[in-house]
């Protein structure tokens, strides 16, 4: 097993002046009433995790959960409090600030919810900007930046000024720009809350197509349940600056840990989030003829399968049968999800 790329081990992140000696005293059992009513404020409580090569994991939670400010840890916008933080196994809080720079120049790419560019600078010069900050001369540093205006669909528009694009395009330049530098991690806060639903539904479907030819390892940042299990590898839930349940989507959907994830998922919808995989039953016995992928999200073959009257082959990539699924089970699944969980 490969070294995860981000490590997170006990952090903490306390607001407040006497928020280290609290911290300590605390024995690492933190409980934000009790610091509250002592002046500080607790941004992150105890968060441990991994991130993967490759992967993408969306935090989310309520605005104040502390999902802005566990990433700002992370990429060490603001000092965690306690804990220990490795990118790449490199312990992030024992950098200096020559050595953080550079990590950030070279490895780190960010994306956050206002799109900061520069208006007096056209498109194809604000996502050159960060290479020249690097030194990278002026006619490579546009050559690159045209590869990432056509790799997010802008061009034509090169020469725009940012005043000239709408949101949904802005936002697609401050992708491009944080992508240019190549980071190996990217950290999205937010990104598409600022835009209207419909151009933010077009701008995760780029994203996904993005990620499925980049194949970076992501942190990315949302209070939109929907948006993330979209996105999502895995899901971090938060409250109250504590991570209550990581999982994969389906998981998290079909066993929540706690009564606060509980209440997220009640609403979704399970056949648009669950795989044939996630229900299937291992037996093999009295099929039908018909046969359906793994992979398949429930919705897409459901209608087929209730009209069966035997259970349904479940067939991985080799077309392997490998379990089977009774229509019954879709009808459970689809409309007795809330049901069971209450």
């Amino acid at each position: 097993m490969s070294e995860p790329v981000i490590k997170c081990e006990n952090v903490y992140k306390i607001f407040g002046a006497n928020a280290q000696k609290m911290l300590q005293d605390s024995n690492g059992n933190v409980d934000a009433k009790t610091f509250q009513e002592n002046g500080c404020i607790v941004g992150v409580n105890n968060a441990s995790f991994e991130v993967s090569k490759g992967e993408m994991l969306v935090v989310m939670g309520l605005s104040g959960s502390g999902k802005s400010t566990l990433l700002r840890c992370i990429s060490r916008l603001t000092d965690a409090t306690g804990g220990k933080i490795f990118i790449e196994g490199q312990d992030l809080l024992q950098l200096n600030n020559k050595d953080l720079i550079d990590l950030r120049r070279n490895k780190m790419g960010m994306v956050f919810q206002s799109f900061a560019l520069l208006p007096h600078k056209t498109v194809v010069e604000n996502i050159a900007f960060p290479l020249q900050i690097k030194g990278i001369k002026t006619d490579d540093s546009i050559n690159k930046a045209m590869d990432m205006v056509k790799l997010v669909g802008l061009d034509g528009r090169e020469n725009y000024f940012p005043r000239e694009l709408s949101g949904g395009q802005q936002q697609r330049v401050g992708i491009a720009r944080s992508l240019a530098v190549e980071p190996d991690i990217w950290f999205l806060d937010e990104p598409f809350s600022a835009l209207d639903p419909l151009i933010r539904k077009e701008m995760q479907d780029e994203f996904l197509r993005l990620q499925d030819k980049l194949q970076k390892t992501i942190m990315f940042i949302t209070h939109d349940f929907d948006e993330a299990l979209k996105l999502a590898d895995r899901i971090a839930i938060m409250k109250d600056g504590i991570i209550e349940q990581l999982d994969t989507p389906a998981n998290i959907v079909l066993n929540p840990a706690t009564e606060y994830v509980r209440k997220f998922t009640e609403e979704v919808p399970r056949e648009k989030v669950l795989l044939i995989k996630d229900v299937m039953d291992i037996s093999i016995d009295n099929l039908g003829d018909l046969k359906v992928s793994k992979d398949e999200i429930i919705e897409n073959v459901a209608e087929k399968i209730l009209t069966q009257e035997k259970s349904v082959a479940v067939v991985d990539g080799n077309n392997k049968i490998i379990g089977s699924i009774n229509p019954t089970k879709i009808i459970n699944t689809v409309f007795g999800g809330r049901k069971n969980n209450n």
